[in-house]
């Protein structure tokens, strides 16, 4: 069994925000794979569904901390404690601002760059958590980061957002797998990074 946990805040006013992103991907992964349903489980919005992978079927649980981005470290170590579940066979799937528009990065070990939510998980899992890191770009100015993540995606910038969800779900099989650096590959190839600067769109609309 292995767990992907997205990063987020529970509610609706933050549902579209670019720090939603992993939330979103969950729910993708969840809707296009026949997860369900969703359940209030280990301070969480939890679904459970099975992977078909070339090694045959693997048992996932998809979660959705709702401890708010910061702490959702909790939620994350609480079921894996309950499964007996290493660090290794948890995946995380969160917003990155170091990193452009719709670029994807898998990355396991290293620290957290300032990312909150991801500095819980590493203090209630430890070092060997598998991170996916999907860029949303920076504002530009250190002082405006929070309110940009916490702003919703602009129009400018769904189509690549769309794209981003659709890949990271259709290429999972290969992370099921252990196969990182190939859905890392995949995902880049189904949903290329925009080659405009849609930061720059987004501060026009």
């Amino acid at each position: 069994m292995q767990i992907l946990a997205g990063q987020g805040n529970p509610g609706a006013k933050y549902a579209g925000n670019r720090h939603n992103l992993g939330f979103m991907v969950l729910d993708r992964i969840a809707s296009d794979h026949g997860f369900g349903p969703w359940k209030q489980r280990f301070q969480s919005e939890a679904a459970e569904g099975t992977i078909q992978t070339a090694n045959g079927p693997v048992k996932l649980l998809l979660l959705k901390p709702q401890t708010f981005y910061n702490e959702s470290g909790r939620a994350a170590g609480e079921a894996a404690r309950f499964y007996k579940l290493p660090a290794e066979a948890v995946t995380v799937f969160h917003d990155e601002i170091d990193l452009a528009p719709g670029r994807v990065r898998v990355k396991r070990g290293g620290g957290h760059s300032g990312n909150n939510g991801i500095r819980s998980m590493l203090a209630h899992l430890g070092p060997d958590v598998r991170r996916i890191r999907l860029g949303v770009g920076h504002p530009g100015d250190k002082t405006k980061v929070m309110p940009y993540v916490l702003a919703d995606f602009a129009k400018a910038e769904k189509e690549w957002v769309e794209a981003l969800l659709d890949a990271c779900s259709r290429a999972l099989p290969y992370l099921v797998e252990g196969n990182d650096e190939r859905y890392q590959t995949e995902v880049l190839r189904l949903a290329p990074a925009p080659k405009s600067d849609p930061r720059k769109d987004a501060r026009e609309s």
